[in-house]
């Protein structure tokens, strides 16, 4: 898996370009948006700044990452990537659409991996038309920071191309966790409803954001606020994951809290619009 396809050029999308750069491999970045696009490259030159500035990475070798980076206006551009990442919109249809245009697209011998953190992985690989070559590589916001990734096995998936999607992620220096496709995997499955009923308590009781957040950093030993975890989740992702993780086990209870839908409509995204449950100077 040498050259990589990342598809989507989000805050997830540059932050796992970034990680497979620095991890050796080539990468083609594309997003349909020229703007995104554009915005998402700066966020991996960016990134490799910050590496050389806090001294983990040489500026040679930070150079010779990005050197390996090539921006792609197409998504054929990715035909003959050896794995393809998805990092689009938490919309089952969006994700649906695009893995049925990868499978076409894609050579036959390629991994096709989804970055979803709820929806049904199942799903997405049978969208595809090769659902023996489809995955889950669920990587953490941000991504080059967070240790972790879900490896999302489907009844369909070939034993080896599983085996190599966790060699994969372990070649990222990163844990690679595997993970059964069930509604949320096994972190969101605990960690979305925490969230929710964070937004339930806030809404109920009138606290301060700010004193919920500093509430649960000293008495429970969080290292960020829940609200807080939220903003740099973004509240569109955490309102998707929560109806698809709802919707998946029929369990009204894990669905999102009608505050968060409310914050979507008025663009209250979180760090990524300036504006969350907390204010911010600028987006990133």
């Amino acid at each position: 898996m040498q050259a990589v396809g990342v598809v989507g050029l989000g805050t997830m999308g540059a932050g796992i370009a970034e990680v497979c750069l620095a991890a050796g491999h080539e990468v083609r970045a594309y997003d349909g948006f020229e703007e995104a696009r554009e915005r998402g490259l700066e966020r991996i030159r960016r990134g490799f700044a910050r590496r050389v500035e806090k001294e983990t990475m040489t500026q040679a070798d930070a150079d010779d990452a990005l050197a390996r980076l090539t921006p792609c206006a197409a998504l054929a551009d990715l035909a003959d990537c050896d794995l393809v990442i998805e990092a689009v919109a938490e919309i089952p249809d969006v994700k649906h659409e695009l893995f049925a245009e990868l499978g076409r697209l894609a050579k036959a011998d390629a991994v096709l991996a989804t970055n979803t953190s709820a929806i049904s992985v199942t799903g997405i690989a049978e969208a595809s038309g090769r659902p023996d070559r489809v995955v889950g590589l669920h990587f953490f916001n941000p991504a080059p920071v967070m240790r972790l990734v879900e490896v999302v096995r489907t009844p369909h998936v070939d034993p080896q191309v599983y085996a190599d999607a966790i060699a994969f992620a372990e070649g990222l220096d990163k844990e690679a966790v595997p993970c059964p496709d069930t509604p949320g995997f096994l972190v969101n499955r605990v960690l979305v409803p925490m969230l929710n009923d964070a937004v339930r308590t806030f809404v109920e009781t009138g606290a301060d954001p700010a004193d919920l957040d500093r509430a649960l950093k000293a008495g429970a030993g969080w290292p960020m606020g829940p609200l807080a975890l939220i903003d740099l989740i973004g509240v569109d992702v955490q309102m998707h994951a929560s109806q698809a993780i709802a919707d998946g086990l029929g369990d009204p209870h894990y669905a999102p809290h009608p505050l968060l839908a409310e914050m979507v409509e008025q663009g209250r995204l979180g760090r990524k619009t300036g504006a969350g449950f907390h204010e911010y100077e600028s987006a990133p």
